[in-house]
């Protein structure tokens, strides 16, 4: 990986969706209550154009087309339905370099990288699809005149709530299970980056029959609708600890089955025996720079033995170098943006409250100084030494390019400090 010299101007991809309304029923419909909001491309500050702020009316109406198609679609024989993912996945592949360039402009994330995100959702609709026949019963014999049995059913409709760090990659492979499965879906794409899933509705109008796949972007108010719908029978989430919660009391009420995936505080433990270079390395690519450290398995925590401490402070100092903020749709950027100013903002806050906590700047913590990259939402790699359990930045969740590293020596009470989050991912 190699940083690159300064940022290039880029322009918008040319194949933005045309459409900005919900999609459901099999076509693009007429909103309920026609409120819009500006779409901004992170790394440049400009307009993406204005998209649906979706509303609950609007989330009804897909859980309507939803709940009808699923009369049907669940009695699709399962390589029938097989066939029809697959057919998807082809027409992903073959606009993937289009996706991740309208993923880059959208959410900030490399361009690069936002190519391996659409090959990896084609990829999991395939995958998908291979298991149609692997959805089995029992049969349990309970004497010579009696068999009991099982069959394994779909649930109905099922909502998906798709997180802004992978628009694409998880609008596309998150709906593959449900759909294989015999479930109708009600995807609701990132607020801040929807243009993705908009572009993937038009490409694949046609191939599932109407109401099967449907789209509602929107904000808070649809991802309530979807949680709390009596007739929505499961609902799924990537997102925030807050978001998760939310989910879960607005689903309490008609006891559907709710699946979360949230928030992470991980850590990385290096051993006094450690090779220096193999845990520096580590300890940088685990950030997941690449993506502002806007990935749920950054290892935004590195627990490092005193007797190694100074010596891998300094890899790591030289280490982070090579990632350097550059236009997302440039093919040569290493590390994007923030995907929003509200984001930017909070990590910034959380680099003045690491300051002010007595963390020990390494590097990083401000803007970059390329003048290319004024107008975009971004922070230069940013590492805290010196860090202790008891600052924000060591046990809250930042999303962003933060990292936090803190030295130990006993073992016991390392690991007691490595458990001392709320959180679960790791």
């Amino acid at each position: 990986m190699v940083a690159v010299a300064a940022a290039r101007p880029q322009p918008l991809p040319p194949n933005l969706p045309s459409h900005r309304d919900p999609y459901y029923a099999g076509q693009w419909q007429k909103p309920k209550s026609p409120r819009y909001v500006e779409t901004i491309s992170p790394g440049t500050g400009e307009s993406l154009g204005k998209v649906i702020d979706g509303s609950a009316a609007d989330a009804e109406a897909a859980i309507a087309a939803a709940k009808t198609a699923f009369r049907e679609w669940r009695h699709v024989p399962p390589l029938e339905r097989a066939k029809m993912l697959r057919a998807i996945a082809d027409v992903l592949r073959k606009n993937g370099d289009e996706l991740a360039m309208i993923d880059a402009a959208d959410c900030g994330n490399p361009y690069a990288e936002m190519v391996r995100d659409a090959q990896m959702g084609a990829a999991q609709l395939d995958f998908y699809a291979g298991l149609v026949t692997e959805m089995k019963g029992a049969s349990i014999p309970m004497g010579p005149e009696a068999v009991n049995f099982s069959v394994r059913e779909p649930f109905g409709v099922v909502a998906r709530i798709i997180p802004f760090n992978h628009p694409f990659m998880f609008v596309a492979g998150k709906s593959a299970a449900p759909l294989a499965a015999g479930n109708t879906v009600v995807v609701k794409p990132p607020e801040q980056a929807p243009l993705s899933s908009l572009r993937l509705a038009e490409l694949i109008d046609g191939i599932l029959p109407p109401g099967v796949w449907n789209l509602v972007p929107g904000g808070r108010e649809v991802g309530q609708a979807l949680a709390s719908h009596p007739d929505v029978a499961k609902v799924a989430l990537i997102g925030s600890v807050p978001t998760g919660r939310a989910v879960m009391k607005a689903a309490a009420d008609t006891l559907k089955p709710v699946t979360l995936e949230l928030g992470g505080k991980n850590a990385l433990i290096a051993f006094p025996d450690a090779d220096l270079d193999a845990v520096s390395a580590a300890v940088v690519d685990g950030m997941n720079f690449t993506w502002c450290g806007q990935s749920c398995g950054s290892t935004s925590r590195a627990f490092v033995h005193e007797k190694i401490y100074d010596a891998v402070l300094e890899r790591v100092k030289n280490s982070v170098k090579r990632y350097r903020p550059g236009i997302p749709t440039d093919p040569a950027t290493t590390m994007g943006s923030i995907v929003s100013k509200v984001q930017y903002d909070r990590v910034l806050a959380y680099i003045e409250a690491g300051k002010e906590e007595g963390a020990r700047l390494l590097t990083g913590g401000k803007r970059p100084s390329d003048p290319h990259l004024t107008k975009g939402f971004y922070v230069e790699p940013t590492v805290f030494a010196d860090v202790t359990m008891d600052m924000r930045i060591a046990k809250e969740e930042i999303f962003g390019p933060v990292l936090s590293i803190l030295k130990w020596s006993d073992e016991d009470k390392m690991l007691a400090q490595v458990n001392q989050v709320e959180y679960g991912l790791t």
